[in-house]
């Protein structure tokens, strides 16, 4: 199947970028969210990237003008309907996203695909909710989407060879690297990532180290781009924390228990460079 219109779920940073490449290799794009104020949110997201290229002469102003005609927007998930694939970047609920490949299951026409961009929750569970499990993939962008060239393509028991493949040549449309993945919690980067920056605040918790001690002996010893304790602000504490339970939760194993200050900060609403503060104040 030929893919030429992508529905998007989720008008965030992730699921703004991800409208953003699609609508840049002239796909039409649906990005969908609950209020108006998120869809406009994500446009102005876009809009912003992309005159970000322009000023750096990456793209010409006709690219940018060309990309934002390709994004059209809705709140009602009943115009998604008639997308060839439609990728969810909701927020990392299992019960919500379940909740949502239920109705697009129901709503959309049977040869549509369903991708989540989900950081770690199983694909097979999607795929179950929504009643066409052979249509149900994983599409793991990493951000920020416009930049980053990894997508881990998870492919579920149930998942077709025809949706993965179909996935998979998308993926490489958009000139970024698409990676097979089996559906396990956390997949591959996620799995290894998430103890790393967990582990870190546990350093903070414990006083072995400030976190700018934390991250620059990661940064300088480590050779790594980023600190760990910055990389968690800016993933969002929240996310870093939903993605920790869920790795808990179904890898049974005490190794991914979430930090307690982790815990903590977010239940004090520090969330890393959304609200402002995190490890760092923004």
């Amino acid at each position: 199947m030929k893919i030429k219109r992508v529905g998007v779920i989720g008008a965030g940073q992730m699921g703004a970028g991800i409208a953003q490449v699609c609508a840049s290799i002239g796909k039409v794009v649906t990005l969908c969210d609950i209020k108006q104020d998120f869809v406009d949110n994500g446009i102005a997201t876009i809009n912003k990237n992309l005159q970000g290229g322009v000023s750096k002469d990456r793209i010409s102003q006709k690219q940018m003008d060309d990309t934002l005609g390709n994004v059209e927007t809705t709140l009602d998930k009943k115009g998604l309907k008639n997308c060839d694939i439609i990728i969810e970047a909701i927020i990392e609920d299992v019960d919500i996203k379940k909740e949502l490949f239920s109705d697009l299951g129901i709503l959309c026409d049977s040869k549509t695909i369903l991708a989540s961009n989900t950081s770690s929750i199983p694909i097979g569970i999607l795929a179950e909710a929504s009643g066409r499990a052979d249509k149900v993939v994983g599409m793991h962008f990493m951000n920020p989407v416009p930049v980053m060239k990894l997508i881990e393509v998870i492919r579920a028991k149930s998942t077709s060879d025809d949706t993965f493949d179909t996935t998979f040549k998308l993926a490489e449309d958009l000139h970024k690297v698409p990676v097979l993945v089996n559906d396990f919690p956390g997949f591959v980067s996620n799995r290894i990532l998430l103890p790393m920056l967990n582990e870190a605040m546990f350093c903070v918790m414990e006083g072995v180290a400030e976190p700018e001690a934390v991250d620059t002996v990661m940064k300088l010893g480590m050779s790594h781009p980023m600190g760990p304790l910055t990389l968690a602000d800016f993933i969002g504490l929240d996310t870093c924390l939903a993605i920790m339970k869920v790795l808990h939760k179904d890898m049974k194993d005490d190794k991914y228990r979430p930090c307690p200050l982790l815990e903590e900060m977010v239940i004090e609403g520090k969330l890393g460079r959304k609200s402002g503060e995190g490890f760092y104040k923004y």
